[in-house]
């Protein structure tokens, strides 16, 4: 299924008319965004078929394709496959290079890049062996050097390099750092890139510590290159390399002195673009309400100014006199307008307050009690995000489910495993830990984990979750819904695609409560990529009731939430609830129910923090932000965008 899901769009630079020299006036690498992945993914599959099919079947030379490979590329390889199977490009006379391997690693081992980009891509087209050339990570150190110079000799005439980059802009294993001048070689990983990898090795201490790489030099001399980044956790290191200064902090950012490069992303990670951030910088804009109130919050981030004290001046020296003629009002009106605008996000009544007035309240307080569904793609991530909300929805008499899309079995230690198991022996409730010992003892890296093993960890994480939820009184038994929805379960790290049984599972739930209120989680920064394919997959669900008749879909309301990793900039935000001291404790102590997950996170991301404190730290630089703008000051804020269906 293709990914639909994208960010809620107001106003912004008017394309039409506009010359392309002013749109792309700050990039120092030509960008084209667009809205989700999926038509990005397209659009560098029509570049790539375009080129292949220039050059010719019958061209004496092949076409030489330079492949990137992680997870950027796999919605190209599935859409070249696509194209591939209804006859609109062969792949017989081309030639494919990929630009890194890790080392040592047999190419027959799944997290080999070899491996992958067979399976993901050549296995399933017609190239020839002979035009394969993948780096191998098998080469004895005796031949390494000269393994490396006779692969870079080769992919030295590459006709398209199609590209993706790490979140600090490493191109390939070119690692910050890496000189410009570099060529094919042995790199050392990081602890930081070995930390990125460690998912699929099941671990930091099997993740190898070498690997190798075609140099920056080395994809420089491809003829075309095309960038390609896809998400939030790239949205800072796009700005650096396509607007930033060229750095070898950022490898990425010395292709920048390519001739014929393009970098390809979607909204996500375009979002701190000049084009996208401020649009008012580049050229004309549309000025809806909702850009009016981005512009405002950035110029107060900008002059370090809370809304009320914002001047005539300070619009006019930040591009800004364009936006106070078209909305026809003196700078103090749109002042005030906004600070109007911003203190009706907040809320206390997250379900809505019965027997109030309404009008300028994000929700509206009939019907109550309202029926909710919060879908929380792992069995945690309801407390982490909206933690507090959740409890103001329960605490305020609503009919509140919660909905836990996956199991989260992979993210539970083996020792976390034996230690459940010892307790149970030591209460005299059975013994299987001699029995699960021998299991993880088999384990096999780079194999799914047994099923035996993964149903325990399971049972753990829903154990978790439910004490969570019965620690703030929502009734664990009838409203906590445990889903296990089939792409999810795989037993590795890669996860399946979503498919119509993953939503007929939704469907079922969302027709069974028939919900008011659905909170989802917004962010696209989850390393692991399941929180985009749970949201996806509800709202998929939702369409298709939506597009079948279902009344009661009438008044059904999405809410957004954000995750662990990011959240959202107060210009979009739809609902702000504040939580008090106590409330922000309450949370905390719903997030500890989940003790798999402290301290030993198999799989943490960047951020060696716990959930909690990082949580706690997002919502308070929320309240912050409200109360630097001139908004009444709250121990925390957590903060929903509203999607209408």
């Amino acid at each position: 299924m293709e990914n639909k899901y994208s960010l809620p769009q107001d106003g912004g630079l008017i394309l039409d008319g506009t010359p392309s020299d002013i749109i792309h006036r700050y990039e120092k690498i030509p960008t084209s965004i667009f809205e989700v992945e999926s038509q990005a993914v397209q659009y560098v599959a029509d570049l790539v078929v375009k080129a292949i099919n220039a050059h010719g079947q019958a061209a004496v030379r092949p076409f030489a394709l330079g492949l990137t490979t992680g997870r950027t590329p796999l919605g190209v390889y599935r859409e070249l496959v696509r194209r591939y199977q209804r006859a609109e490009v062969s792949f017989a006379n081309v030639e494919v290079f990929s630009i890194d391997e890790f080392y040592p690693i047999k190419s027959s081992e799944q997290q080999s890049r070899n491996y992958r980009i067979h399976e993901d891509f050549l296995n399933l087209v017609d190239i020839k062996e002979e035009n394969i050339h993948l780096i191998d990570g098998n080469v004895p150190v005796s031949k390494l050097s000269a393994y490396c110079a006779e692969y870079d000799r080769k992919a030295r005439n590459i006709d398209l390099m199609v590209i993706g980059m790490g979140t600090q802009g490493q191109i390939g294993f070119n690692e910050p750092g890496s000189y410009a001048k570099s060529v094919t070689r042995m790199v050392q990983l990081t602890y930081q890139s070995r930390k990125m990898q460690a998912g699929m090795f099941f671990g930091v201490e099997n993740t190898p510590k070498m690997a190798i790489t075609m140099g920056l030099n080395t994809v420089m001399n491809a003829k075309r290159i095309v960038l390609m980044a896809w998400g939030e956790d790239k949205t800072n290191v796009v700005a650096k390399v396509v607007e930033g200064e060229a750095t070898r902090l950022i490898p990425a950012s010395l292709l920048q002195n390519h001739p014929n490069i393009e970098a390809v992303v979607d909204d996500p990670a375009a979002d701190r673009l000049t084009v996208k951030r401020a649009p008012w910088m580049v050229g004309p804009c549309e000025w809806t309400p909702r850009l009016v109130r981005r512009a405002v919050v950035w110029l107060c981030e900008t002059v370090q100014k809370p809304i009320l004290k914002l001047t005539y001046k300070d619009y006019i020296e930040n591009s800004l006199g364009e936006m106070l003629d078209a909305v026809g009002m003196s700078y103090d009106a749109v002042n005030i307008k906004v600070f109007n605008d911003l203190q009706h996000t907040i809320t206390g009544w997250p379900g809505g307050k019965p027997n109030a007035d309404d009008s300028t309240r994000p929700v509206p307080s009939t019907p109550y009690p309202k029926r909710v569904v919060i879908f929380s793609p792992h069995p945690d991530d309801d407390v982490i995000s909206m933690g507090g909300t959740f409890i103001r929805l329960v605490e305020q008499g609503h009919d509140v489910h919660v909905a836990y899309q996956t199991s989260g079995n992979v993210a539970v230690h083996d020792d976390v495993v034996i230690q459940n198991l010892d307790t149970a022996r030591e209460l005299g409730l059975g013994d299987r830990v001699n029995e699960l010992r021998e299991v993880i003892a088999s384990k096999k890296k780079g194999e799914p984990e047994p099923r035996a093993l993964l149903n325990v960890k399971g049972a753990i994480r829903r154990a978790e979750a439910r004490a969570a939820v019965r620690s703030f009184g929502l009734n664990d038994d009838t409203n906590a819904h445990f889903l296990n929805l089939p792409f999810y379960e795989t037993g590795g790290i890669k996860k399946g695609e979503r498919t119509d049984k993953d939503i007929e599972i939704i469907t079922n739930l969302l027709q069974e409560v028939k919900p008011h209120q659905v909170y989802l989680a917004g962010d696209l920064a989850d390393p692991h990529g399941t929180h985009r394919v749970c949201t996806e997959a509800v709202l998929e669900s939702l369409f298709r009731l939506r597009d079948n008749g279902e009344e009661w879909i009438k008044e059904c309301v999405v809410w957004l939430y954000r995750g662990a990793w990011m959240e959202w900039e107060i210009g979009m935000v739809d609902m702000a609830v504040p939580l008090s001291p106590d409330e922000l404790i309450k949370k905390r102590h719903a997030i500890y129910r989940h003790l798999s997950q402290k301290d030993i996170v198999p799989f943490p991301g960047d951020d060696s923090r716990e959930f909690w404190q990082r949580a706690e730290e997002r919502t308070q630089n929320t309240a912050k932000t409200y109360d630097a703008l001139g908004m009444a000051e709250y121990q925390a804020i957590e903060v929903f965008v509203k999607m209408n269906l």
